[in-house]
């Protein structure tokens, strides 16, 4: 089994069920007793928030490598950054590291297409729906993105930053999505990526009427699938 590094704390909240998804997986794979090899590097939330605001994306590349090539001094075999927004850097961290950074829009994109669907809509916080890192990597898929207006931009964010990145879920705030939701496939999206990893917390498949891609399972199964990747497993 490889061993998975997670630069994780962007949120803890999110990076829990990073940890717990892989780990579930694994144990499903391979039964008996056996989980994950994780190295977790968990940075401060507080700090990267910060530095996202003022977009002060070098001191973030900054933070970030340093993290990985932390991750990778002690053994991993592979990255994951437990976030969407932070893959803005993600060929930075990349060129700073030797062992292959898992990207979250690759994964996800990879997903999309399995299902057949050429036209998704793309939930995040700002900087991950309107930056183009995510939508450039879906379109090598052929894959078309839909981003909400500015307004329904701004409540996404808002909700992100001010709720559920502190562990705050509130009913008004998952009717404004499923709102935004029905908007969003009225405009032509046959799929809705929750792009941030704290937004499963807020909406499940069962809440739409079109397949939703969670990238934080997406990503942690990506993980998996890599840490396995050589391994003769089962299917309990």
């Amino acid at each position: 089994m490889k061993t998975i590094g997670l630069v994780g704390g962007i949120t803890w909240h999110s990076s829990l069920d990073y940890y717990r998804i892989i780990n579930e997986q694994i144990n499903t794979m391979l039964g008996e007793d056996n989980t994950a090899k994780i190295i977790l590097y968990s940075i401060n939330y507080g700090e990267i928030k910060k530095l996202t605001h003022e977009e002060n994306w070098d001191q973030i590349i900054n933070i970030i490598c340093h993290a990985a090539k932390k991750i990778e001094q002690a053994g991993a075999d592979c990255l994951l950054i437990g976030a969407n927004t932070m893959h803005k850097i993600a060929d930075e961290v990349q060129s700073s590291i030797n062992i292959p950074l898992i990207h979250i829009a690759d994964a996800t994109a990879k997903e999309i297409k399995k299902k057949n669907i050429s036209t998704v809509a793309l939930l995040g916080t700002k900087y991950t729906m309107q930056f183009n890192f995510f939508r450039d990597k879906l379109a090598e898929y052929e894959i078309e993105t839909i981003i909400p207006g500015e307004e329904d931009v701004q409540m996404v964010n808002d909700s992100i930053y001010n709720e559920l990145a502190k562990g705050i879920i509130l009913s008004q705030t998952k009717q404004n999505y499923l709102h935004l939701i029905n908007k969003l496939i009225e405009q032509g999206a046959e799929g809705i990526i929750l792009g941030c990893t704290e937004i499963p917390l807020l909406i499940k498949q069962q809440d739409c009427s079109v397949p939703v891609f969670d990238t934080t399972y997406i990503h942690a199964m990506a993980a998996v699938n890599f840490a396995l990747s050589e391994e003769k497993v089962f299917y309990l």
